[in-house]
């Protein structure tokens, strides 16, 4: 069981070089990003942190949110890429783990899993932001299809695997993909390229945001992880947890993380009467 987020010693955050996050439903809330959530984005790249999100989302979403949100990057449809804007050229800069005739090779082999996955569990429905994918098959299971239970998600699981896909379960989706690449791949990838950091040695310096069984990985990896209030209903399918979890769900738990990270840089950079 994760630890309140208040048991977070403040010395291990003052040394911290970023903040790595999921959006939905960690950085979002019942579907909306709240105020809080995003103020505190702002708050935490003003405060010179590395601020990346880590998300299932599409490339077309991640286009928009490596132009628009106040972030140094986008890792999006779990690992199979990042998007950044160059702040020096303004050049928009797109990094993939697969090239386009492996992309779209890929693809065509998705749709067969699509189609079988759709006429074999009864109530599920491609993701509404499945065209703006690149390199992974979106089923929805509770986003805008009413909820399927827990053994329907694994017959979909089911599919994939049969087919040599990797499969992962978020909040809203499950996402498969053809290759061993993974959120945390492509992270440790990003930060070797944009700051010449490898995150073996340097993963005590960022915290991860997460609240589903996609972030197992990430919370494994990063000693300092935290999951929002709703990652509760899930702990019982996964096997690695958070280190610590917030009072409040989605993105006003996130809200109340920044604030500690920010509290703690405050009190760190305090002269020594």
């Amino acid at each position: 069981m994760p630890f309140p987020l208040e048991n977070l010693p403040t010395e291990d955050l003052k040394d911290i070089k970023g903040v790595f996050f999921d959006i939905d439903d960690t950085f979002s809330l019942h579907g909306k990003i709240p105020a809080s959530a995003y103020t505190a984005l702002w708050n935490l790249k003003q405060s010179g942190l590395h601020v990346v999100p880590i998300t299932g989302r599409p490339a077309g979403w991640c286009d928009h949110i490596a132009r628009m949100w106040p972030v140094d990057a986008v890792v999006g449809e779990n690992g199979a890429f990042y998007f950044r804007v160059d702040e020096k050229s303004q050049t928009f800069i797109k990094r993939y783990v697969d090239d386009d005739p492996t992309r779209l090779q890929k693809r065509e082999r998705l749709k067969i899993i699509a189609a079988e996955v759709l006429g074999s569990v009864r109530g599920t429905a491609l993701a509404s932001d499945q065209n703006y994918r690149e390199a992974d098959l979106a089923i929805d299971f509770c986003e805008d299809v009413p909820r399927l239970s827990w053994d329907d998600v694994d017959r979909i699981c089911a599919v994939f695997k049969k087919h040599g896909a990797t499969c992962k379960v978020s909040s809203i989706h499950v996402n498969g993909w053809f290759g061993d690449y993974s959120k945390l791949q492509m992270t440790k990838q990003l930060a070797r390229e944009l700051w010449a950091m490898d995150l073996d040695k340097e993963k005590n310096r960022f915290i991860y945001l997460g609240d589903s069984p996609n972030d197992e990985p990430m919370f494994e990896f990063f000693p300092l992880s935290v999951g929002v209030r709703n990652v509760l209903s899930f702990l019982d399918r996964m096997t690695f947890h958070p280190a610590f979890i917030t009072e409040g769900e989605g993105g006003e738990g996130f809200a109340e993380a920044a604030g500690l990270i920010l509290d703690s840089m405050i009190v760190s950079e305090k002269p020594v009467a």
